[in-house]
């Protein structure tokens, strides 16, 4: 929250990846946005799914590295390509 509130702390984590970098550099803007899967309802999905279809597996709403290079996603999606596909 501090480095959201103050630009002189902001700048000095930046300046960790980004050494040359001044106040100056930095200017206000908008937040960011990410793109959020809903269910048929409209309801917000707050984890990963894996929906199944003719001849396709789709991984929708991986909200984070670490999710999308999960183990066990990974043989969960495996396991349904041997069973969907006949591998």
């Amino acid at each position: 929250m501090y480095r959201s509130a103050s630009k002189r702390a902001f700048v000095r984590a930046l300046q960790a990846l980004v050494p040359d970098l001044r106040a100056a550099d930095v200017h206000p803007s908008g937040a960011g946005v990410r793109a959020q899967a809903l269910d048929a309802r409209g309801g917000l999905l707050d984890d990963f799914r894996i929906v199944e279809a003719d001849r396709m597996i789709h991984v929708l709403n991986a909200p984070s590295p670490a999710a999308t290079a999960s183990i066990s996603i990974g043989q969960t999606i495996a396991e349904m390509a041997e069973r969907s596909f006949g591998l």
